[in-house]
This record gives C-alpha cells, sequence and structure tokens, in this order.
C-alpha cells in the first residue's frame, strides 16, 4: 500500500468518507478552489488501498471520455476502456473534479453508478459492469461558481452523500503548511494571517480568495531562499488578479504583513 499523502482533517471527513465507502455509497465534495478535496480524496484512496483515478473535467469532456471508445492500432479495431469503466473493473476510486463543468449529457452516465443498481452500462460494446463493493464515486466542485447554465441537477445531486470543504481555521491552516513545506512557526502564522486579509477582499476586487494551496506555493518558495514579499507576489497576488491597480492594493497588505 502507497503512503498516504499528508493531509490534516478540517472535522468529520475521514469518518464520513470510511462510512460512504463501507457502505457502498457516492460522495459529493463542495468547497473553495484550493481547499484540499483532491488531496482529501487522495489521502483516502491510498489510507483504503484503492486505486485512484482522477479526471478533470471540463466544458467538452464527453461520456466516451469517462466510459472509453474504441480506438484503431495496428489495422485492427479495439475497446479501450475510460478512466469510470477501469475504476469500476478494478475496483478503485473515480474521482470527478470540478464536476459541474463537464457537459450535462455526461452526468447521465453516473445515475446507474450512483444509485442502488451500481452498474455501469457500455452501450458500445454491450456490456454491463457491475461495480464491486470497493468501487466508490467521488464528485466535486466549487459552489462558488454554481450559477443557471453550471449547476448540479437536483436528480443528480440527490444520488450523493454531501460534504462541505471550506478554508481551515487558522491553528490548522498554520500546522498544513508546517506540515507541507517544513516552515516554520512564525512564517505560517504570518502567511496564514495575510491569506485571511486577502478572503476578506474576495466580495469586493477578487473572483477568488486566496487558497490554502497558494499559501503552500509561497510558503515553498520562501523555504527555498527566495524573498517572502516576492513569494507572496508570484503565489498569490499575481495569481488572484489580473488587474495592476488591484494587484498593487494586494501588495499593500503583503509589505504591512512582513513589515516592509
Amino acid at each position: 500500500m502507497s503512503k498516504a499523502p499528508f493531509y490534516k482533517p478540517h472535522s468529520n471527513e475521514i469518518e464520513l468518507f470510511e462510512h460512504a465507502y463501507r457502505n457502498r455509497l457516492p460522495l459529493l465534495i463542495k468547497g473553495p478552489t484550493g481547499c484540499g478535496k483532491t488531496r482529501f480524496v487522495a489521502h483516502m484512496a491510498a489510507k483504503l488501498g484503492r486505486p485512484l483515478y482522477t479526471v478533470a473535467c471540463h466544458d467538452d469532456l464527453t461520456a466516451s471520455d469517462l466510459v472509453g471508445r474504441h480506438l484503431i492500432g495496428d489495422g485492427v479495431t479495439y475497446w479501450s476502456d475510460g478512466p469510470l469503466s477501469r475504476a469500476v473493473r478494478e475496483g478503485g476510486i473515480c474521482y470527478l473534479d470540478e464536476v459541474v463543468e463537464a457537459r450535462k449529457d455526461t452526468t447521465v452516465v453516473l445515475h446507474p453508478l450512483s444509485d442502488d443498481r451500481r452498474i455501469l452500462p457500455i452501450e458500445r460494446t454491450g456490456e454491463i459492469l457491475q461495480a464491486p463493493p470497493e468501487f466508490m464515486l467521488v464528485v466535486s466542485y466549487n459552489p462558488g461558481y454554481q450559477n443557471f447554465l453550471k449547476g448540479m441537477k437536483p436528480s443528480t445531486r440527490q444520488r450523493f452523500v454531501s460534504l462541505r470543504f471550506d478554508f481551515p481555521e487558522c491553528a490548522l491552516e498554520q500546522e498544513i503548511l508546517i506540515g507541507e513545506t517544513g516552515v516554520d512557526a512564525m512564517l505560517a502564522k504570518r502567511l496564514v494571517n495575510l491569506a485571511n486579509a486577502l478572503r476578506a477582499l474576495k466580495e469586493h476586487d477578487l473572483e477568488e480568495a486566496a487558497s490554502t494551496r497558494l499559501l503552500v506555493y509561497a510558503a515553498t518558495l520562501i523555504g527555498s531562499g527566495f524573498d517572502p514579499v516576492e513569494a507572496c507576489r508570484a503565489a498569490m497576488v499575481e495569481t488572484l488578479t489580473d488587474d495592476v491597480e488591484t494587484a498593487d492594493a494586494l501588495m499593500e497588505i503583503v509589505h504591512a504583513s512582513f513589515g516592509r
């Protein structure tokens, strides 16, 4: 069994995931970008000893991308499983990241897998795959991006057990930075305080909040000897905005946080 990636629990999410897995229930995780959803799923897959198939969903994702398609090679046609089919066959965990980005017709293939049937019909081969007890379907999305066109249909949502993620409390987020990057406690505290100051601006000038992922990037740069202020500029400020005036305002917060 591979070593589980570093992960600090926020609440009871590990227990909930384990209960959902044992009871063959699909899981929906919702939360802002960079708050640890993908890391959590990778941690749980390793902890449970199951292969993980991760799909980054997008506008052009088709049902064939998930299920599979016929390919031509050496003059013959052969079937190639997609990640969803492989996960079902192997009893793995299939994780669809940002599932609302996929086309509506794509998510229809999830319905028979996410109810008590637990089957995956493959129309092009005539197969009906029965998911073994070890298979688990996990999906995630960022509610901040939801709108009328990119929301999950209620008929799909109600097939899942749901778990809400958010950015960690200050003390926990500091522990995460220390555990991920090895920076000292004082620097971790400064970075978390800076992130919270930037997050307070989300509703005013920023489309997205400063994520824990970006904090890890900044801490990694600083830990390798890069200037702290410039690390925060590169890892957070320039990532959060393209507007020069907004970036200058954010840099004022960075300078205040690092006493310069």
